[in-house]
């Protein structure tokens, strides 16, 4: 590609570059540019949402430069206050320890792991001595941490802002000076974060950092972003059949967006089911079945995508029913003197990552078994040898212990 061409490829699926004359400068310069992408684990998965932007650092590493990626295990123990209208509860060592382990493992579903260099950002910030954070905090002032939008509408509504909040920016901005960024990637909700890196780098007589940001993806809700706390999520390691069903469970209206964010469809293929939908001319549902098949296939190969459409005709569309059931032993822990404990049960088969969403799931109505909708806590039935549905496309038959 030429640089020119090179820019039209990086831009593709970006909402704000700050500048653009610049990294396109810096794309001329011959450089192997040093791409900075930072990532707090504060939940297990890797969800499609935060994949979009690992995707662009993605498309940075196929053209030569360098991937340079932060784990935030400092900083996540402070919490991100972007875009939050309270503070958020802080994470401990060991929960961001856990975190941490999990997610990298996913990240390299989607980045070169030999082509990237991995951080963490309490090799420099655990260590800094109080005297050098006094000196840190001195290039940066108060007025201008508080232009934060969030931080705005919180002192308007009277809602509470921790010291510890205000100090986030700043170690994020730090990471950037560490790194000696040429270009840091991040989501829209990033912006103030990325930029005072930028500004904090030329404090300490650097090349300020260009910025790349990339939208946020709206989960399967159609509604909210993309959020595990929210339940709207797909993870990029679940199950292919899965992940098909509840892509199929969107809204129609996020199709285009989804195909663009989400997969490697051509953007002229893009823009035939764009004009398509426009015109009546195609039933959504088939514009869903090959993005479905098309995610699929970016994490678990095109055969498996292939499999997974099958399944989904089969098994919703042509209303057959469930075929191949995965056979699970009934864990022995769920039973008690109540009867079957349905919260543990969903715990121990990994239909619920938390006892409040397992709680969640049965109270809407969204656990049967045998097509009889579950809603205690506990069933006195006999389940041996029954089928357990979760949600539109989660199935399994018990067996006896």
């Amino acid at each position: 590609m030429t640089i020119e061409e090179q820019l039209r490829f990086l831009k593709r699926n970006t909402t704000h570059i700050v500048d653009e004359q610049e990294l396109l400068d810096k794309l001329k310069s011959g450089k192997k540019l040093r791409i900075k992408l930072g990532v707090d684990p504060t939940a297990s998965h890797v969800t499609l949402g935060w994949a979009v932007v690992f995707r662009k650092l993605r498309d940075f590493q196929r053209l030569g430069h360098q991937a340079c990626l932060i784990i935030g295990n400092f900083t996540a123990q402070i919490g991100d206050p972007s875009g939050k209208s309270k503070t958020r509860p802080q994470l401990t060592t060991e929960q961001v320890k856990e975190y941490a382990d999990s997610v990298l493992d996913q990240i390299f579903k989607i980045l070169d792991k030999d082509k990237t260099e991995v951080y963490f950002n309490g090799e420099w910030l655990d260590n800094m001595k109080l005297a050098d954070f006094i000196r840190l905090a001195s290039k940066v002032t108060v007025a201008r941490i508080l232009e934060r939008d969030d931080f705005k509408n919180r002192l308007k509504e009277e809602k509470p802002i921790s010291l510890h909040e205000i100090i986030y920016p700043m170690c994020q901005a730090y990471d950037s000076v560490e790194l000696k960024a040429d270009v840091e990637l991040g989501g829209n909700d990033q912006l103030f974060n990325n930029l005072l890196g930028r500004t904090l780098m030329t404090q300490f007589s650097m090349e300020g950092q260009s910025v790349m940001l990339c939208p946020l993806l709206v989960g399967t809700d159609g509604k909210e972003k993309m959020s595990q706390s929210l339940g709207n999520y797909i993870g990029i390691t679940e199950e292919p059949n899965e992940m098909f069903g509840k892509a199929m469970s969107i809204p129609d209206d996020i199709i285009i967006n989804w195909m663009e964010l989400t997969t490697d469809i051509s953007p002229e293929e893009i823009e035939k089911y764009k004009t398509a939908l426009e015109k009546n001319e195609i039933n959504p549902r088939d514009a869903k079945l090959y993005l479905a098949k098309s995610l699929v296939s970016v994490y678990h190969g095109s055969e498996a995508g292939e499999k997974a459409e099958q399944y989904f005709i089969d098994t919703f569309s042509a209303r057959k029913g469930p075929t191949d059931v995965e056979e699970v032993t009934l864990p022995g822990s769920c039973l008690t003197e109540n009867g079957v404990d349905i919260v543990s049960l969903l715990l121990e088969l990994k239909f619920a990552d938390s006892r409040g969403s397992a709680k969640r799931l049965i109270q809407s109505g969204a656990v049967s078994i045998e097509g009889n909708k579950i809603t205690d806590l506990y069933t006195q039935e006999n389940i041996k040898d029954k089928v357990l549905k979760v949600g539109k496309h989660r199935f399994c038959k018990l067996v006896a212990h």
